[in-house]
């Protein structure tokens, strides 16, 4: 593997372990996200239910770390208040909360129908 290539996958890699390391809801994502993964698994989805299921759980991971990013540039330039910083933080934080929301639509769409079957 070429020098730059694998310094660039270093720096991802540092990347994911800041933010496993020192974001909480980082970690919630992690784990919620192998806890449906998993249940997705038993359940027996199908090829393209499973890759809806990976795609929104991928999603939030994504925007999670987009968030963090965000705020750490966001907190690099600001010491103090900034009504500007609060707004670019608070609509960052909204695409997560909006990227959860959209895990949570797809979840049930896919899984609460095998659920249903298997529960009865």
């Amino acid at each position: 593997m070429p020098k730059k290539l694998a310094k660039s996958f270093s720096h991802a890699f540092s990347g994911v372990h800041y933010m496993i390391t020192t974001q909480r809801n980082m970690c919630i994502h992690i784990i919620i996200g192998i806890i449906v993964a998993a249940l997705s698994i038993l359940l027996g989805l199908s090829l393209i239910e499973y890759a809806l299921v990976v795609f929104a759980i991928f999603l939030v991971l994504i925007v999670e770390m987009l968030n963090t990013s965000i705020e750490e540039a966001i907190n690099l330039l600001y010491k103090k208040h900034n009504l500007h910083a609060k707004l670019a933080k608070d609509i960052s934080a909204a695409a997560t909360l909006f990227a959860g929301i959209c895990a949570i639509i797809v979840g049930c769409l896919v899984l609460i129908p095998k659920l249903i079957i298997l529960f009865r």
